[in-house]
C-alpha cells in the first residue's frame, strides 16, 4: 500500500539521486522526497520554461543539491552521482515528446538511449548498495493495437524515434541487469535495479508542448477553444502522483527483496478506466468551469499510437499495488489545481497529503 507512513520510515533522511528532476515529474518527485524527509540530489537540463513546475515551486530549495547537466556528459554524471553516495537513484531524465523525436531523433536516441547507459555505469562505478529504478514508458512495447493489455514480457519495440528509443533503453537496462547487477549475484554488487513502464500522465503544472492539459491550459489563458487532434484515441489517463507512488512503493520494496524485485514493472490504471481524448476535454472543462474545444485533426500529422493499454497484474500482486484515482478524478483533480488560486508548492502540497495519507 502507498501510504506516508511506510514510505517515510523508507525515504527519511536518505541520499536520492534524481535525474530529470526539473522536469514535469520531476518536479513532483522531488516535493514528495522532501516531504518525506530525503536528502536529494538532482541532476538535468534547466527548466525549458519560466513558467514550469519547478521554477513555481523553487525546486533548488528543494534539494539538498541541483546540478544543471547533460545525460551525454557520462564524466559529469558519473562524478556527480558517485560523490553524492545516494541510496536511491530514480532516472526520469528524457526527451520524452513524441512529435518532437520526429523532428530530432538523433538527440532523442542519445539522450533516451545513450544517457540511460551513462545512469547505469555511474551506478556501476558506486561503492555501496543502491536501489535503482529506471523509467521508461508505456510505449515501449510493439503495439499492433488489437486492444489487448501489454504485460511485461511482451515484445518490445517502437514506431516513432521517442518509442523506439525507449525500448532501447529497456533491452540496455536489461543487458546491464544481467552483465553487471544480475540478482544471483546481489550479495557480491549490491545494486536492484528495475525499470518501470508508466505513460499518459496528468497533473498541475505541465506546461510542456504537444500534451493535451497544457494545451487546454494554453487555450483557457487565451479564451481560445481547444484544438484536440485525436479525439478518439484511447489513453490510460493517471494523475502523475500514481506512477510517482507506485515508483516510491517499488523502490521501498526493493529495500526488502532486492533479487526478486530487480525486474521491470508496468503500472497503469485499471483495463476498465479508459477514456478517450474528447471525454477527458470535457471532463477538465466543465470541472474548471468555462471552455470550449474544437476539432483540429490533422491528416499529414506523425503517427501516433490510437490505442495503448498496460496489464499491471504484476505489480498487483508482487507488491499489493493498486491505483488509488479513477481517470475522472484525475482529471478533476489536475483542474483544481490549475482553477485554485493558490501557491504551486501549497497545491502540490494538498494534494500529495491527500494522496499519501487518505485510502
Amino acid at each position: 500500500m502507498v501510504n506516508e507512513q511506510y514510505l517515510r520510515s523508507i525515504f527519511a533522511n536518505k541520499r536520492v539521486f534524481v535525474t530529470g528532476h526539473t522536469g514535469f515529474k520531476g518536479a513532483w518527485l522531488i516535493q514528495i522526497l522532501h516531504w518525506l524527509g530525503a536528502d536529494v540530489k538532482g541532476y538535468s537540463l534547466a527548466p525549458e520554461k519560466t513558467n514550469d513546475l519547478y521554477n513555481q515551486i523553487d525546486g533548488d530549495e528543494l534539494c539538498y543539491n541541483s546540478i544543471i547537466g547533460d545525460l551525454r556528459d557520462l564524466h559529469l554524471l558519473q562524478g556527480e552521482l558517485v560523490r553524492f553516495e545516494p541510496d536511491f537513484v530514480f532516472h526520469l531524465a528524457a526527451q520524452s515528446l513524441v512529435r518532437r523525436s520526429y523532428d530530432q531523433p538523433v538527440d532523442t536516441f542519445m539522450v533516451n538511449t545513450q544517457g540511460t547507459v551513462h545512469v547505469l555505469e555511474a551506478i556501476r562505478s558506486l561503492p555501496k548498495p543502491c536501489v535503482a529504478l529506471m523509467i521508461t514508458t508505456d510505449k515501449v512495447y510493439e503495439n499492433p493495437e488489437r486492444g489487448l493489455a501489454f504485460k511485461e514480457d511482451d515484445k518490445l519495440g517502437g514506431y516513432d524515434p521517442y518509442a523506439a528509443s525507449k525500448a532501447a533503453a529497456e533491452i540496455v537496462i536489461d543487458s546491464y541487469r544481467r552483465s553487471f547487477f544480475h540478482p544471483d549475484n546481489y550479495n557480491e554488487h549490491r545494486k536492484a535495479i528495475a525499470s518501470v513502464r508508466a505513460g499518459n500522465v496528468i497533473g498541475g503544472g505541465d506546461y510542456s508542448d504537444d500534451r493535451i492539459i497544457p494545451d487546454i491550459v494554453r487555450a483557457l489563458e487565451f479564451d481560445e477553444s481547444v484544438g484536440v487532434r485525436n479525439p478518439n484515441s484511447i489513453r490510460p489517463w493517471q494523475h502523475v502522483l500514481e506512477p510517482l507512488g507506485a515508483y516510491l512503493l517499488l523502490a521501498a520494496r526493493m529495500t526488502e527483496q532486492p533479487v526478486e524485485l530487480s525486474t521491470a514493472f508496468n503500472f497503469g490504471p485499471n483495463e476498465s478506466d479508459m477514456l478517450r481524448v474528447e471525454e477527458l476535454v470535457k471532463i477538465f472543462l466543465t470541472r474548471f468551469g468555462k471552455g470550449t474545444y474544437k476539432m483540429a485533426m490533422n491528416v499529414k500529422a506523425p503517427h501516433e499510437a490510437k490505442l495503448l493499454l498496460l496489464d499491471s497484474s504484476k505489480a498487483h500482486d508482487s507488491l499489493g499495488w493498486q491505483p488509488k484515482l479513477d481517470a475522472q478524478t484525475a482529471i478533476e483533480w489536475t483542474a483544481n489545481w490549475y482553477a485554485s488560486r493558490e501557491d504551486a508548492n501549497t497545491k502540490c502540497l494538498q494534494q500529495i497529503k491527500q494522496y499519501f495519507t487518505e485510502g
